[in-house]
Parts: structure tokens; sequence; C-alpha cells
């Protein structure tokens, strides 16, 4: 095999001559393979010698199968003996591909861009910030511990619902007399202590009995990411089935036995770890986010491919879909909510994905810079699976490469809020 490189700002171009001889057993690996998934009478399937698989399926057949194995290789081979580093797929277009000739193709990838100047990563520039909770939020901790207790007692026939109650219902909602989407419950929990997403409508079922039936109508929030219902006004059907009081317990001395501890004292202080844990993970990330953003900001590069960042973008994307669509609503909708297209939530994330993509290369950098060479621990994590299938993924390339993607990262943020959080 034999080649020339040529490079362009961000991008590398490989002129690739793949030697007849080396085509020709590259044919005859393809031709195995082939023999194996092609009836040819009188062979057992891969018994076929070559020329009748030739007759058969045609040269220029084997050909275009051999071809994707030997010009991955080369184009490989090629990248280990420059030691270039790339990021995303090649672009490959073939120059000369024909039975009894070389191989001739080009290869085009974009470089992964490299930092030009890496920011001063020793100075001591971000405020740490205490983490102990305050009293306010460690009463409404324990306020929410209380409500967790909180047991649902079944009214007795005939009392009126008041505030503070679990109503039971079957609801119905209708625009111009049609059942809206969505808009049809059976055994619908309504807890009057909370707001309802539709304003008025607690005040529109207080006082109501079991089995009364209520009919009224309420417009909708004006921010609905329904736009068809958004501000407009909908008709409510109320059927009330049952009440339920609800018995929250006071938070004492015999709540924390109940929960398994000795008294309130214990309680309070496993809740103030609890919390104070908390802060403690929000003010890392705090941390790390005003150390990247800062080495992201001083730091210079050389020019990012478009690829990247589109890469990047499309990550973000889908990042968004995910939460939108676990919060029960359609993304295609939810964009028409908020009056965006495709396209403009493409532009919309191009700078925080800008960023992203520096902040990936500097901890590389920096993990490089420090020397930081971790083991893979993939025997470890592999002993925790039974599954074969299991066991040689973990173990292979492609998952021992992403653990040490996240480790290394891991220390390297470490690393950074050590040297830079006073």
């Amino acid at each position: 095999m034999s080649y020339t490189v040529s490079k362009d700002k961000n991008k590398v171009t490989f002129s690739i001559t793949i030697p007849v001889a080396d085509v020709e057993a590259g044919m005859r690996d393809a031709a195995e393979r082939i023999s194996k998934n092609t009836n040819i009478p009188g062979f057992r399937p891969g018994k076929a010698d070559y020329e009748s698989i030739k007759t058969r399926v045609g040269e220029m057949a084997i050909l275009e199968e051999a071809t994707e194995g030997l010009v991955r290789e080369a184009f490989i081979h090629a990248l280990i003996e420059e030691k270039i580093e790339t990021v995303g797929q090649p672009y490959f277009n073939m120059t000369t591909m024909a039975p009894g000739n070389d191989l001739v193709f080009t290869a085009e990838v974009s470089l992964m861009p490299e930092i030009k100047k890496l920011a001063d990563y020793t100075k001591k520039i971000v405020t740490k910030k205490d983490t102990k909770p305050t009293k306010e939020l460690l009463n409404q901790a324990k306020k929410d511990l209380s409500s967790m207790q909180t047991k649902e007692v079944r009214a007795p026939k005939g009392e009126e619902l008041k505030a503070g109650d679990k109503a039971v219902v079957n609801l119905t909602m209708k625009k111009d007399g049609v059942t809206i989407e969505g808009g049809e419950g059976q055994g619908h929990g309504i807890y009057t202590s909370e707001s309802y997403y539709v304003e008025g409508f607690i005040d529109k079922i207080m006082g109501m009995k079991e089995d009364e039936t209520r009919t009224f109508t309420l417009k909708f929030p004006k921010e609905h990411y329904q736009k068809h219902l958004a501000g407009q006004g909908v008709d409510f059907v109320v059927e009330l089935k049952e009440i339920f009081k609800l018995e929250t317990p006071e938070i004492d001395d015999a709540f924390a036995v109940q929960v398994g501890l000795k008294d309130l004292a214990e309680l309070e202080k496993k809740l103030e770890e609890n919390l104070s844990q908390e802060n403690q993970m929000e003010e890392d990330r705090r941390q790390e986010k005003e150390i990247l953003e800062h080495l992201a900001n001083k730091s210079t590069f050389d020019d990012i491919p478009d690829l990247l960042i589109n890469q990047e973008i499309e990550k973000m994307i889908s990042e968004m879909k995910n939460s939108v669509e676990r919060q029960g609503m359609d993304f295609e909708e939810y964009l028409k909510s908020i009056k965006k297209t495709y396209a403009d939530i493409k532009i919309d994330f191009a700078p925080s994905a800008l960023t992203r993509v520096k902040v990936a290369l500097i901890l590389k950098e920096v993990a490089k810079a420090e020397k930081i060479e971790l083991d893979h621990e993939i025997e470890h994590i592999a002993e925790h699976y039974d599954e074969k299938d299991q066991k040689e993924y973990i173990k292979s390339p492609r998952y021992r490469e992403f653990v040490e993607m996240q480790m290394k990262n891991k220390e390297v943020l470490n690393l950074l809020r050590e040297k830079m959080v006073k």
C-alpha cells in the first residue's frame, strides 16, 4: 500500500493505492464469504472454488464485497502511520476500481482541532459557597417527609369536599362539544391543597359531595402547549366519586422512631447530612460550570469543524426531545407552543454546542498535560455480569474507551477544582 496526504485547514485528504496483489487476496477472502451465503450448484455452502464463485456472481460483485474491508484497513493504517487524530466519518471516493488493477481511492476526513493556547488553570478564580442547609430548607425537608407519610382516610358519605381533602373524580373536558385529546380520565386524583393547572378548577369543585356532578367552563392557561386550547374556554364535566381526608403526622420523637431512628434530634441530624450532600453536589456542578466556561472563553483553538458542532447540536436536541417526551408532551407540538422550528432550535443551541466542544478539548488537553493515565478496571466491572455477551461488550475496545474517557474526565475535574477553587 502507498499513499500521499494533504492538509487544508481542518481537513486532511489521503490518496491511497492498494496494489493489485493485495486486492486479489482480498477478493479471494470475499469470495469465500459469498460462497457461504450463495447457492452454488455442486458445492456445499462455503466449499466452492474461486472460479465457480466468479462464474456464479461475477468478478465485479466479488470486488465490491472485498472493497469495504480493503479500503478501511488501508485508511486506518495510513492514519496510524501519520499519527493523525480525526473526528467523524471519512468520505471515500473511488478513483480506480476494476478487477485486475490497483485499487485507488481518496479519503477526506475532518481533523480533531487542537488548542493553540490553553488558559491558565492554576489560578484560583472560583469562590466556594457554603453548603450547610438553612433552617428554612431543613423545615421544608421535615414538612416534605411528613407529607410522604400522609394517610388517606375515606370521608363519611354525604360529607362535602373541603380545602386540604383529596378528591377522586371522573373528568371530561370538551371544546365545542368534542372531548379534547387527553381530556378524559376515570378515577382522577386531585389534591385540593395544591394548585390545578387550570386556574379556578379547585374553587369550582369545593363543597361537592360523592356522586355529585358539576358542569362549568374555565379558560385554559395562555401558555398551554396545545396552541389551539391556550387561553380558550373549555367545558368541564366533573363527577365526584370519593373524598379522602389527609392525616399528616407530626414530626416528633415518635415519628423518628417510626422511620427507624432514635429520636427527633437524630432525624434532624440525618436530614441535615442529606441536604448538605445534595447542596455539595449542586455546588460541585456550579464550580465545574464556572471553571469550564472560564477556560473555554480564555483558551484559543484551531478552527473547529462544523461537523463537530453539528454533532453536538444534534445531541443537545436529542436530550431536549427526551426531556419533553418524559413530561408527556409531543416534541413537534412543544416546538409549536414555543413558536420555534427545528432550524430555530439548532441556531439557538449553536453557541452552547461550541462551548461543549471546547470543554471536551480542554479536558483532554489537561489530562495530557497532567499525564493522567488510569487503569480501565474493566475486569472488575465484568465480574458483576454473568452473560457471555455482556462480558464481551464490557471488554470491547468501544466500552473501554468510553470508561477511560469518563474516568479521565472525572479526575481532570477534581484536579481543576483543587487548583481553581478558593
